[in-house]
């Protein structure tokens, strides 16, 4: 009997939409389809906060499953439309410790379901639902499921560089390949972790699980799945954490993945 994947974890930006958009491709959008209908678990893993999930989520129509956002941080029950778990840690000693190390950054806490609290001006679309400017003492003092940092006129190889080897307090980072952009989670929240716990609850066996992604927090989930799939513009990183990797989300490189198990 051929093997099918009952739970696929699929990543958002890059992987299944345009990095920072909502369209989906006609073949991507069928092929997650058909896993549906097949019966699989098919779970949205994406570091956007759930105001940038929910687009995605009620244009594929997903319903009966969970959507894992900000990293794993928070879990949204897409039946009753709540959230049903959500980590929070203190983002005050991580931000001053970036404030110093990358000069001219800006940073924004998460509202879960809201928006974000921001402090310093950030381009145009980069910040899901409502973004309301603060000062630097309300932006340290929030709890928050994910803090984000852009390190404004500089490139992804520098941020990555400048902060590699560089302890944070209290968090698990993560550097996006596309812009200089820098995310902090709660310690020990990553997507694998999160996906597992999922697994264990839904009774899906670890063999039968399947996780296609292409960024450095899509790491953890490739390792986690019983195979996992890199994008094929995904950095290097991310393809050797991988057991294979696809086309390019231009080439619909999910579509060809999920195609091979639950073709038309």
């Amino acid at each position: 009997m051929t093997w099918r994947p009952r739970l696929i974890a699929l990543d958002i930006d890059g992987t299944i939409t345009p990095v920072g958009r909502e369209e989906i491709a006609p073949a991507v959008r069928a092929a997650i389809g058909r896993a549906v209908d097949d019966g699989a678990h098919v779970v949205l893993s994406t570091g956007r906060s759930l105001v940038g999930t929910l687009p995605v989520l009620d244009d594929l129509g997903l319903r009966g499953t969970t959507a894992i956002c900000s990293n794993g941080a928070v879990w949204w029950d897409t039946t009753t439309r709540e959230v049903i778990r959500k980590v929070e840690f203190d983002p005050g000693p991580s931000v001053e410790r970036l404030r110093a190390l990358l000069p001219d950054s800006v940073f924004a806490v998460e509202l879960t379901g809201v928006g974000n609290l921001a402090f310093g001006r950030f381009p145009d679309g980069d910040l899901w639902g409502e973004v309301r400017q603060v000062p630097y003492a309300e932006l340290v003092s929030t709890p928050t499921a994910r803090l984000v940092t852009r390190w404004v006129g500089r490139t992804p190889e520098e941020l990555a560089l400048r902060v590699l080897d560089v302890e944070l307090p209290g968090v698990t980072a993560s550097c996006d390949h596309n812009e200089p952009w820098l995310t902090l989670s709660p310690p020990g929240v990553t997507k694998g972790a999160a996906l597992e716990e999922l697994r264990s609850k839904l009774g899906v066996s670890e063999e039968d699980t399947l996780a296609i992604g292409d960024g450095s927090n899509d790491v953890e989930m490739l390792r986690w799945a019983a195979h996992g799939v890199a994008m094929g513009q995904a950095p290097v990183v991310v393809q050797e954490a991988a057991d294979e990797v696809t086309g390019t989300i231009v080439e619909d490189g999910a579509a060809a993945v999920l195609d091979r198990y639950f073709g038309a």
